[in-house]
């Protein structure tokens, strides 16, 4: 059953997200109007893996809730740049490492109820250091976690960040990297 959306009213606007208002319809005719929030531009993020059944990760604070967690490097995709690149990049700014060439595991909408956030998931199979991260604001530590406890730190509350979430629990459940549809 599609919902009807009559309009959007814009509340806020700016270079990063858009909080609408939008006027949608229920197909049992009920009439409301929704929040919704979307990004100006979709994400690039990348698992990492180093050979040895490691996953590269950041320890980082996130101030929206409070919370410490371990993340996959992850980044809005800038203006002319592919998702690739752009996974590539925020790997070295954030972590210092360059990884290996990227492969698409999946496109989500971590949120897609109320929020639309375009989210391309690489993975990339071994990493070159290449020097410390240039951006030294984005984690407080950046470590070579085993895999064998991802599932740990998700049970415990350390790994809650949405395409963290999915680009681990893929390579959990497929560790050889198959391709898409084989």
């Amino acid at each position: 059953m599609r919902w009807t959306v009559h309009g959007r009213r814009a509340i806020y606007e700016s270079s990063w997200i858009s909080l609408d208002l939008v006027d949608v319809e229920l197909p049992d005719g009920k009439r409301f109007e929704q929040h919704v929030v979307r990004m100006a531009r979709p994400v690039a993020a990348v698992v990492i893996l180093d050979g040895r059944d490691r996953v590269l990760l950041m320890w980082r604070h996130r101030h929206v809730t409070d919370t410490w967690g371990w993340e996959i490097p992850a980044g809005r995709i800038e203006e002319g740049e592919t998702p690739e690149e752009a996974a590539v990049r925020e790997a070295e700014e954030e972590t210092g490492w360059r990884p290996g060439p990227p492969r698409l595991i999946v496109v989500s909408q971590p949120s897609s109820g109320s929020v639309d956030s375009r989210h391309h998931i690489f993975r990339a199979d071994g990493a070159e250091h290449i020097g410390p991260p240039t951006d030294v604001t984005e984690a407080e530590r950046v470590a070579w976690v085993p895999l064998s406890s991802v599932r740990g730190l998700i049970a415990d509350g350390k790994i809650v960040n949405g395409p963290t979430l999915i680009g681990l629990l893929h390579v959990l459940s497929d560790p050889g990297g198959a391709a898409e549809g084989t």
